[in-house]
């Protein structure tokens, strides 16, 4: 691996490499009004959620690193104590992209960037009205990160009221990731979209599950399982009896097949009628019977079927 120092490296060289290293970062789109009642906007990835009670959003609005000088948001924030924090979704892309420039001090970016100014409850600083979820903040603590070039200032923030578009909502979930259609900031000029085919979801475990340690080594040392299949191994709580096993095979409906139907039925994500058609294979002595159960427990697998996924792996090691 490549190693780097970050004394010796630069700001410049760790600047690339953290940016591209802690990736998807969510994105603050920030606005603050001055003691002249100018308004600012202006985009930070350096950001997260950090507690809900009470609850606290954090950004880090960084001195610049090429003159060491502080931006429009932090001087704001240090006199006024308030701000609006925006999520950013792909419709917003480009005209947040350009509230980023570096305008000049007293420059309003809702008009630059053609934004619509909406009035906030509780604070002072506008809210965007094309972002779909705004939150109104008063500002707890800034914390210094260094007061060099490129350090961070880390604007610490109490959420005191929270608007959301009611066309992102959906009632099982709260908001519904895809029609937020959120972006997040990569290295470079890279951004994620969060939505469509980039979303997947990985349900947390129920309880403490056997663990990597537990896994018998004929599934360790498997060719087929990947990394995240041994992970979802470990998870499961129990690992079924022989007998059950014995009892499942013999329940099963086995008919006459071939590799062409077992790959079609991969095709399909059908790993039932896979395993059908493996027993079928194995009763006829097909040399790729174990490679096939291995190809039908990763299978259920993909749809945390852990049991059936245990069940099939168990019993391709029987012989």
């Amino acid at each position: 691996m490549l190693t780097i120092d970050p004394l010796e490296a630069g700001n410049q060289q760790s600047f690339k490499y953290l940016l591209g290293g802690v990736s998807p970062r969510p994105i603050a789109f920030v606005s603050t009004i001055s003691e002249d009642g100018v308004n600012n906007l202006a985009p930070f990835s350096f950001f997260n959620a950090f507690g809900s009670n009470p609850p606290v959003l954090a950004f880090s609005a960084s001195r610049r690193g090429t003159n060491n000088t502080t931006k429009d948001t932090y001087e704001n924030l240090i006199r006024t104590k308030e701000c609006v924090i925006h999520t950013v979704n792909y419709a917003m892309l480009e005209q947040m992209n350009l509230a980023s420039s570096e305008f000049d001090s007293g420059v309003d970016e809702f008009i630059k960037s053609g934004f619509t100014p909406l009035a906030s409850e509780n604070i002072k600083p506008m809210r965007v009205k094309e972002s779909p979820v705004h939150f109104e903040c008063e500002l707890m603590q800034m914390v210094e990160l260094g007061g060099l070039a490129g350090s961070g200032n880390l604007a610490v923030c109490k959420v005191v009221k929270i608007h959301v578009s009611e066309d992102i909502l959906d009632e099982k979930q709260g908001i519904d990731p895809h029609k937020l259609d959120a972006i997040g900031r990569n290295g470079g000029a890279f951004y994620t979209r969060a939505s469509g085919s980039a979303l997947f979801e990985a349900q947390k475990p129920r309880g403490n599950g056997i663990g990597y340690d537990a896994l018998p080594e004929f599934i360790k040392n498997s060719n087929v399982y990947t990394a995240n299949n041994l992970g979802l191994f470990a998870m499961t709580q129990k690992v079924p009896k022989t007998e059950e096993i014995e009892l499942f095979v013999k329940n099963m409906e086995v008919k006459e097949s071939s590799e062409e139907t077992f790959y079609m039925q991969d095709r399909l994500g059908d790993y039932k009628n896979m395993f059908a058609s493996v027993l079928y294979l194995e009763s006829e002595n097909n040399s790729k019977s174990h490679y096939f159960f291995e190809l039908t427990a990763q299978k259920a697998l993909e749809t945390r079927d852990l049991d059936f996924a245990w069940r099939v792996a168990i019993h391709s090691n029987k012989n």
